[in-house]
C-alpha cells in the first residue's frame, strides 16, 4: 500500500494530477483545498503528498488521494467514517480547508457544511452526530511548520509535536499557545485536554 509519495509534477487536470516518482507516473486526486495550492506550481516542481490509498472489491482499480499534511489524511479517514460520507465523495466534498471544516463540525456548524459540495442537510447533521468532540485537534491545523520542545507536563510535549509535526504549526507559536492553554487551565491532566483548551483559546482570539 502506499502511504507517501515525493516527485515531478508532470500534469495538472481539474482534480488530479500525476506525479512522477521513482520513473513511475502516479496519478492522484486532490481535494479542491489541496489542488488550489498546487495550481499555483508549475510543470516540474517537485511535490510530495501523504496518500490514502483505495481499493475495494466493489473498486478494484487502485485510488490514490493525496494531502499535504499527515493530520489532513488522518482528519480525512475520519470524515469517510460518517455514513453515506465514501473515499470519492469526501474528495469532492473538502472544498474548504481542514481547519475550517473541523470547526464547523465542533460548532455544530450545519450551514457551514452544507456549503461543501454535495452535501446537503441530511448528511451535514450526520456528519456533526458522528465527528463532534472528535475532530478538536485538526481545527487548529495551520499551513506552516517547523519543530521542537516545551516544558511542562510530559503530555505536553506530545502535543508540542503533534501541532508541529502533523497540523503544521511555526515551533514559536506553538509553543506560545501551549504555555497559554496551560496557564488558563493549571488543572488539566490529558493530551487531549490541553488540545481542547489550545482550541478554545483559538476561537476565541
Amino acid at each position: 500500500m502506499i502511504g507517501y509519495l515525493e516527485g515531478t509534477l508532470l500534469k495538472k487536470e481539474a482534480d488530479r494530477i500525476l506525479l512522477l516518482a521513482g520513473q513511475v507516473g502516479y496519478e492522484v486526486l486532490l481535494p479542491a483545498f489541496v489542488m488550489e495550492s498546487v495550481n499555483a506550481k508549475p510543470l516540474g516542481e517537485r511535490l510530495s503528498f501523504f496518500i490514502y490509498f483505495q481499493q475495494t472489491e466493489r473498486q478494484p482499480k487502485p485510488v490514490l488521494i493525496g494531502f499535504h499534511l499527515e493530520a489532513e489524511k488522518e482528519f480525512f479517514q475520519y470524515f469517510i467514517s460518517v455514513e453515506d460520507v465514501g473515499p470519492l465523495k469526501a474528495v469532492k466534498a473538502l472544498t474548504l480547508p481542514i481547519r475550517d471544516i473541523a470547526r464547523a463540525i465542533e460548532a455544530k456548524d450545519i450551514g457551514r457544511l452544507k456549503q461543501l459540495k454535495g452535501i446537503g442537510d441530511r448528511t451535514a447533521q450526520k456528519i456533526v452526530a458522528t465527528l463532534s468532540g472528535r475532530v478538536t485537534k485538526f481545527a487548529l491545523i495551520r499551513e506552516e511548520d517547523a519543530a521542537a520542545q516545551i516544558p511542562g507536563p510530559d503530555f505536553s510535549q506530545q502535543v508540542l509535536d503533534v501541532m508541529v509535526s502533523q497540523l503544521g504549526h511555526r515551533i514559536g507559536d506553538a509553543r506560545k499557545m501551549v504555555a497559554e492553554a496551560l496557564k488558563r487551565n493549571p488543572s488539566i491532566a490529558s493530551a487531549e485536554e490541553l488540545f481542547d483548551e489550545v482550541y478554545r483559546g483559538e476561537k476565541s482570539a
